[in-house]
Parts: structure tokens; C-alpha cells; sequence
């Protein structure tokens, strides 16, 4: 019965939802201390070929690969976020954004690391790797009345979203801690903050640092779902696909990307008929967004609109069934 709901194609779109989450959440980090950075996708190559490479060249375990990518874009963040600190705006996204480009460049001529824009197939598969640890254990898919591949999956979309309520609940609880509101202030007025004591060197350096590591973090699983990848993976496209995230959906609040996210990965696979323009309409997105609502869909005034709306309903619900008692 169970092996009949379970459609692997949908599982795999779910997953790669949860991993465009994670990688809009990367972007909010950097973005919540006013920085505009467009090396998301870098850090993003950085950890996916670190996992890939250790994995299929040293034959490390996944975890052990995906932690190593993780660090090492979270260096790689530590290393450009330092000497980038006096720039801001667009010029920060310049930067930024020629840092991913050389790190492509980097990964297509490396061709006796990388295999160059050929790509580097057969990484272990993050499913298939436990699926092999339960079996070990003695359990069979079929005793839930699935098949091989709709359990791998399933554990994959299973495990990705554990990975992502966590995410969440960790920064929703940082951005109501003293780090969430210095970089607050740090974005509201840098110098103001500044002259209230915040260490502005260290938070900037902190927020870029995360960024990195989530946009690693990111990187690393999706190599071990896709089990392939290539520079093209990461070149200017998805850096601007992870900005988008934030400007559809919001910067303001967590929810912002992570509904952008949500959103701009289901709608390609919706509107197959239009796929091949999806960059075209990311571009209108973004005109129309900057335009009418620059802020994005979701704030914090549309959040506690909710939130009003929420409580005068449950209020009106209660007094109705007290006058029907």
C-alpha cells in the first residue's frame, strides 16, 4: 500500500526543495548584516567537490566527506569574508560574484583533479548508503512494501528535512539572541552600531562565515543526492537562483528564502513548457519585486498581520461555542 504513494520522482524534487532551502537560508545569514554577497554559489562548489572528491579518491565515509566540505567553505568564507569587510553593495557583489567565477574557471582546468567540465560521476549516493547500513541491520524494504529506490528516497527526503527544521529552529532562535540583533543593527546603521560597542568586524566576518558554511553544507549533500556534478552546477546562474530566493521571498525574516526557495524549485518543474526561460522570468522577478514590493513577499508586518488574524479568529471560535454552551 505504501509502495504505491511513494513516487521517487516526487521524493527527489522534494529533496532538492529542501537543499534550495538551505542554500536561501546561506543567503539570509549574509544578508541579515547588510551584506550582498553573490559567492553563495562558490562555497557551494567548495563543498560539494571536497565531499566528492574525499569520498571517491580516499573512499571517506559521507558523513566524514560532508563535514570536511562544510569546514572548508566555512574557511574559504573566513578568507574572503576578512579582507571584503570595507566593501558594501554592489561592490561587495562584484567581489563576490568574480570569486565564484574563478573558482568555475579553477574546477573546468583542473582536469586531473576535477575531470574538468567533464564533471565527476559515480559519488556515493547518500540513499543508497543507508539503505546498505539497514541492511546490514538485517531490515529489508519490502517489509514496508517498498521497492529499493522508493526507500532510498524517502530516507534521503526523510533525512534532508530533519536536517532543515533544525536549521531553522537554530537561526530563528539566534536572530531573537544578542547575535541576531547586532547584526540587525549592523544592517539598520553600521556606524551606529559601531558606536554602541558591537564589534562590527567580528559579526560581518560571523554572518559571512555561516553563509559559508550552510552554502557548503548545501553543496556537499547535493553531491551525494545527485551523485554528479560538474562547474556548471555552480557558475553565475545558481548564484543568482540563491539571490532570488531572497528578493521573491523576503530577506526580512527566515520564511522569506524559504518560501522563495519552495516556490522557485517547484514552479520550473509546474511550467515544464517554459523551463528553458525560467532565467528570462527570474529576471522580471526581479524588476517587478524591486519595483512593487522591494522588501519581498514575506516580512515582519505581513507576519504579525498573520499572526492578528490567527488570534481574533480563535478568539471569534471561542466565543462561539461559549454562546452555543
Amino acid at each position: 500500500m505504501l509502495g504505491e504513494l511513494i513516487n521517487p520522482y516526487y521524493l527527489q524534487v522534494a529533496s532538492f526543495i529542501l537543499i534550495n532551502v538551505i542554500l536561501g537560508i546561506s543567503i539570509f545569514i549574509t544578508l541579515s548584516t547588510g551584506q550582498l554577497s553573490l559567492a553563495n554559489a562558490g562555497f557551494m562548489g567548495i563543498g560539494a567537490y571536497t565531499s566528492a572528491l574525499l569520498t571517491l579518491n580516499f573512499d571517506f565515509p559521507i558523513l566524514i566527506g560532508i563535514l570536511a566540505g562544510t569546514l572548508m567553505a566555512g574557511l574559504f568564507g573566513i578568507v574572503i569574508g576578512i579582507p571584503t569587510l570595507r566593501l558594501q553593495g554592489v561592490y561587495l557583489a562584484i567581489v563576490t560574484l568574480g570569486f565564484g567565477e574563478v573558482l568555475r574557471v579553477v574546477l573546468v582546468n583542473w582536469e586531473s583533479l576535477t575531470k574538468g567540465s567533464i564533471g565527476l560521476s559515480g559519488i556515493p549516493h547518500l540513499g543508497r548508503e543507508i539503505l546498505r547500513n539497514f541492511k546490514e541491520f538485517g531490515f529489508e524494504p519490502g517489509v514496508m512494501g517498498l521497492q529499493n529506490n522508493q526507500f532510498i528516497f524517502l530516507m534521503v527526503f526523510l533525512l534532508l528535512l530533519f536536517i532543515v527544521i533544525g536549521i531553522i529552529w537554530f537561526f530563528r532562535r539566534q536572530t531573537n539572541s544578542r547575535v541576531g540583533r547586532a547584526f540587525a543593527a549592523i544592517k539598520l546603521d553600521e556606524k551606529a552600531a559601531e558606536s554602541m560597542g558591537i564589534n562590527i568586524t567580528y559579526y560581518k566576518v560571523l554572518a559571512f562565515t555561516q553563509g559559508a558554511l550552510l552554502s557548503g553544507f548545501a553543496g556537499a549533500l547535493y553531491a551525494h543526492v545527485l551523485a554528479y556534478i560538474s562547474p556548471a552546477d555552480f557558475a553565475y546562474h545558481r548564484a543568482v537562483e540563491i539571490l532570488i530566493f531572497a528578493v521573491f521571498g523576503g530577506s526580512e525574516v527566515i520564511w522569506g528564502p524559504v518560501f522563495g526557495a519552495l516556490f522557485l524549485t517547484v514552479m520550473p518543474e509546474v511550467l515544464r513548457f517554459i523551463s528553458e526561460y525560467r532565467y528570462m522570468i527570474y529576471g522580471l522577478i526581479i524588476l517587478v519585486m524591486m519595483a512593487v514590493r522591494p522588501q519581498g513577499l514575506i516580512d515582519v508586518h505581513l507576519l504579525n498581520w498573520l499572526k492578528l488574524k490567527t488570534k481574533k479568529r480563535g478568539k471569534e471560535h471561542g466565543t462561539a461555542n461559549q454562546k452555543s454552551a
